[in-house]
């Protein structure tokens, strides 16, 4: 594989960051995204296609309007990106059975993505659900 297409897949996923999620430009999903895509998110099931990752993002910014990825780094060989992430965003709306509690929430997490014909394929998030559901319950679920 090439230089020019490793770059190429690391633009593309910073694309999936600012354009798609963090401006909500849903528009695009088919300039980045392969209409088989497997997703895997922190916050939610597994979804697949272009339907299934709307719905999920639906989900986040149900709960979380104002939700944004800041890329923190990334990692790019042969067809594969890694990004290590920070999420932010104000809990308006219910998630995890959590009902809004108007609180700013940070955390991190990495993202794993696969190219396949110069789009997305698959993507697995791992954020740090605990951390969050920390900062949405005001409590430490391991000691309490």
């Amino acid at each position: 594989m090439s230089e020019q297409q490793i770059e190429a897949n690391r633009l593309l996923v910073n694309r999936f960051y600012h354009e798609l999620w963090n401006d909500w430009q849903f528009d695009i999903i088919s300039d980045l995204l392969s209409p088989d895509l497997v997703f895997h998110g922190s916050l939610g099931p597994q979804k697949t296609g272009h339907e299934g990752f709307v719905e999920y993002a639906n989900l986040v910014r149900s709960a979380f309007p104002d939700f944004k990825h800041s890329v923190e780094d990334i990692i790019a060989e042969e067809q594969k990106v890694a990004a290590c992430l920070t999420f932010r965003g104000t809990h308006e709306g219910e998630i995890f059975g959590i009902e809004p509690t108007g609180r700013t929430i940070q955390f991190v997490g990495v993202g794993i993505f696969v190219f396949r014909a110069d789009l997305i394929s698959h993507i697995w998030v791992l954020g740090d659900r605990l951390s969050l559901l920390q900062q949405l319950s005001n409590r430490d679920p391991i000691t309490e």
